[in-house]
């Protein structure tokens, strides 16, 4: 059985590089990027023919490029062979996607992940997957080699939407700590102090366990650009808004994204979004060692 990948970026490349471990695959970027240990394409119709075929790509717009626009992948793809999207889309494009794939005759599953980069180097990814279990089932130990912990959350989208949850919480929690780290430092706290109080108390979370090391050296670069995962924001809103759910905590916390991407901060992390605060109120929250 052969595996097309498409997409080698930041998660994708280490990603594609297990899958390669344990099956035959043949990658894509649409980037051109240089990959050594990897059989790659160098035009999307080098992966005509794959049973499965495997996206991890920056958002819905450029999966449904690939598969349906001029790439037009999903047509190349025999009558039988599997999707598997493992891009953050949203609920609605997952669930366009399966319906014309599925009128191709190609099963698909929406599996977004969970990790940063280094749990994808690791294999230790979480991969939330909506769609037919028994299509997973016979896909699961490939699977395996890039997610430590697969889980069938639902029918086609619930994968997404599982997803979004946790990002919508991720996001919360950064904007949080964004707000309040500077007041402490503001108020003449040791800020290498506050920082060890909060990840080893109840203020503790994986945004503050990441970042605030980070916040604390200056570093800005570790995470994923914010301009590009603001799609989760603009997911959690569409979300709340078609189900007239109240939200106003996620409301505040995407007010906090958009004032960072509005002072041009979209290249740098999630974690820069604790200088639009410190700007405010004239403090930094950084090591003083």
């Amino acid at each position: 059985m052969t595996w097309g990948f498409v997409g080698l970026g930041q998660m994708g490349l280490p990603m594609a590089r297990r899958l390669a471990g344990v099956t035959d695959v043949v990658a894509y970027d649409r980037k051109g990027r240089d990959v050594q240990g990897l059989n790659t394409a160098d035009t999307p119709e080098g992966l005509a023919n794959c049973d499965v075929l495997l996206t991890c790509l920056p958002d819905g717009k450029v999966v449904e490029s690939m598969l349906f626009g001029d790439a037009r992948l999903a047509e190349a793809l025999p009558v039988g062979a599997t999707v598997i999207d493992t891009s953050t889309t949203s609920h609605g494009t997952a669930l366009r996607l399966g319906k014309r794939l599925s009128e191709l005759g190609i099963g698909f599953l929406d599996a977004p992940i969970s990790g940063m980069q280094k749990r994808a180097e690791d294999g230790t990814l979480t991969m939330m997957v909506g769609g037919d279990p028994e299509m997973l089932g016979r896909h699961q130990d490939m699977l395996g080699s890039m997610a430590s912990k697969i889980l069938h959350v639902g029918p086609v989208g619930a994968g997404q939407l599982a997803k979004l949850v946790n990002q919508l919480l991720f996001d919360i929690n950064m904007a949080a700590l964004a707000e309040i780290l500077p007041i402490s430092a503001k108020l003449g706290l040791d800020p290498d102090q506050v920082a060890e109080i909060v990840n080893s108390g109840t203020g503790r979370s994986y945004a503050s366990e990441f970042f605030v090391p980070n916040i604390l050296r200056g570093v800005f670069d570790k995470g994923y650009p914010m301009q590009a995962a603001y799609k989760d924001l603009i997911a959690g809103a569409e979300v709340t808004a078609e189900n007239a759910f109240p939200a106003p905590v996620l409301a505040a916390a995407t007010a906090t994204y958009q004032q960072a991407l509005a002072e041009g901060l979209g290249a740098e992390d999630k974690g820069a979004m604790i200088k639009v605060f410190e700007r405010m109120i004239g403090a930094e929250f950084r090591s003083r060692t």
